[in-house]
């Protein structure tokens, strides 16, 4: 029996067209496709469409929210009870959802599909990719909450875990943390991030959010449908990011109070930092001190691991060395009820969820386009069980370090009589917590910096991606682009301050939820193009193709030769007189 090695299907075209930035004919689905490195750093100006609608919006919102921050308060408030009552079982779903959804890619068959080349190599050695995955997982967020969420599950536990003081409060509430910034974030996370890398790295596509719809919308991808899922994928970062800044300001605003002795001035304090942030970011991005920028954030991760190691050292240390392996225990006993908790089991339930697990879901949804297409930048080579391993594991492991020590000392403190949770704000606690060591001004001042720093850097990357998205998927967006949203970034972050009023926090987290709902739709439709894609793959065709051929063979070499016979790949006579040619 004979195996056409250049056609093993006649009834498949020999050449195909794919939607890429060239839109260049590509070889035999069973062929690796050339990628044109040029394509990607190219400049192809600004798409008037997406960057102008998205502009506009976010421009009529800042002038709402300055101009009539109540009728902005009311209506937000209106749209979340709307999205909760209708909706909130959508994000409970889909945080789990996504978890199954890349452990079933990694472990399956498609688990060692490279996002590159048959033969590339990673981009990157694994310690340098480690260490890049370790700055990604870091970031306001783990500063903001890494004394403030155990604290408060351990003072005020979950609904349905006991009352305060239950012998189980301690393993609860960093289980409840740990739920919340381990593997259901950075499965979210990972699916954008597969998307893009595979769609940009295997399939030569242009690095958008749209482009990896082609599986699904075909060239409909490149129009009017396209640019909708890049304008949506723009509001969900600038909304995600300017949740963050937020939080900066919050933790900003409470060092300054306690270590510079600044008195309460409400929200007029944390709109001047947002500013001065803002000037700082501008001034880096005009400057084009790209340099600069690496060079701070590698500062930022050395002061974050030597800050905790300072707590590790000076706090409870045997307690956080024990309360690493009760965390974990207790996170992967519970993982499962945890996930399954919905408003249908009361409105205590339902409120809990809109402060904390929706909140999150919310926010990771919003930072997938950012962190997303951070990971698939360093992740070239890697094959998606390598991706989905390094992604999930290595980022939850500096959580469960970062919670347990930090966490763990505030616990340790609130059970020895220390009341830090029920001193000042919540973005207060983690200075109440260093107030109680040695050098705390020192300790203070550097997590002032910590914050400030990841402002400056974590606007910049989010700033970039939105001009990316804004200027048809090139890597080096305009300047101007990018200050632009660097600035409407800002200005979000005020705004959503102002709405919650005296309680700040509140605006962040409703405005959140209801920007990362459309967002949401867009990443249930891109799990099943990414499949849709990946069935297709070269190595996957390639193996039907085997397994075909081979089995074929195999019957027609014992029906003809019995045991006696050998299989020979050679060209077929008659393949040119099939038309397959």
């Amino acid at each position: 029996m004979s195996i056409d090695a250049e056609n093993p299907n006649p009834k498949t075209s020999v050449r195909r067209t794919l939607s890429s930035p060239t839109d260049r004919v590509i070889p035999h689905p069973v062929l690796d496709v050339p990628v044109e490195e040029a394509a990607y750093t190219r400049s192809r100006g600004v798409d008037w469409v997406v960057f102008g609608v998205t502009a506009v919006i976010a421009v009529a919102f800042l002038v709402w929210g300055f101009v009539s921050t109540p009728s902005l308060a009311d209506a937000s408030g209106s749209a979340l009870t709307w999205v909760m009552d209708n909706t909130g079982w959508l994000f409970v779903l889909t945080g789990s959802g996504f978890v199954v959804f890349v452990l079933w890619l990694a472990l399956g068959r498609y688990g060692t599909i490279p996002l590159g080349r048959d033969d590339e190599e990673p981009e990157f050695n694994g310690v340098s990719w480690i260490a890049m995955m370790f700055s990604a997982g870091m970031g306001i967020g783990l500063m903001f909450f890494g004394v403030a969420e155990p604290l408060t599950h351990f003072s005020t536990p979950p609904p349905g875990t006991g009352d305060a003081g239950n012998p189980e409060a301690v393993q609860n509430a960093l289980a409840t943390t740990l739920f919340h910034w381990t593997l259901h974030p950075w499965a979210i996370y990972a699916v954008v991030g597969l998307a893009i890398a595979y769609g940009v790295y295997r399939k030569g596509r242009l690095q958008l959010i749209s482009a990896a719809f082609v599986p699904l919308l075909g060239e409909r991808a490149n129009g009017p449908w396209g640019k909708v899922i890049d304008m949506l994928a723009i509001f969900a970062t600038l909304f995600g990011s300017a949740a963050s800044l937020g939080l900066g300001a919050l933790q900003i605003r409470s060092g300054l109070q306690i270590v510079g002795g600044i008195g309460e001035a409400g929200n007029t304090i944390l709109i001047v930092i947002i500013t001065v942030l803002t000037i700082a970011f501008v001034l880096s991005a005009v400057s084009g001190i790209a340099r600069g920028i690496q060079w701070l954030s590698n500062i930022n991760m050395v002061l974050a691991v030597s800050l905790a190691l300072f707590v590790f050292v000076v706090g409870p240390t045997v307690f956080i060395l024990n309360l690493m392996p009760t965390a974990m225990a207790s996170y992967l006993g519970d993982i499962a009820m945890m996930s399954a908790r919905t408003g249908a089991e009361g409105t205590e339930v339902n409120a809990w969820l809109q402060t904390w697990t929706i909140f999150y879901w919310a926010w990771w949804v919003s930072w997938t386009p950012f962190v997303g297409m951070f990971i698939a930048r360093i992740s070239r080579g890697r094959t998606i069980r390598q991706f989905v391993a390094g992604v999930l594991l290595v980022p939850s492991l500096v959580s469960l370090v970062w919670f347990a020590v930090f966490g763990g000392a505030a616990i340790k403190l609130q059970q020895e009589g220390v009341d830090l949770a029920g001193e000042g704000s919540i973005e207060a606690q983690l200075f109440g917590l260093l107030d109680q060591y040695p050098i705390a001004t020192v300790a203070s001042v550097v997590v002032m910096v910590l914050v400030a720093i990841f402002f400056v850097s974590g606007a910049d990357a989010a700033s970039i991606v939105m001009g990316s998205l804004s200027e048809r998927g090139t890597i080096k967006p305009g300047r101007g682009t990018v200050i632009f949203w660097g600035v409407a970034m800002g200005a979000v972050a005020a705004v959503m301050l102002l709405v919650g009023g005296e309680d700040a926090l509140t605006g962040l987290q409703t405005i959140t939820i209801i920007a990362a709902l459309p967002f949401l739709l867009v990443m249930i439709a891109l799990a099943v193009a990414l499949v849709k894609d990946l069935r297709n793959d070269p190595k996957v065709v390639r193996r039907q193709y085997a397994s075909e051929a081979v089995d074929n063979a195999v019957v027609s070499g014992v029906s003809q030769h019995g045991d006696d016979f050998v299989i020979v790949v050679e060209k077929d006579p008659d393949a040119g007189q099939s038309g397959a040619g």
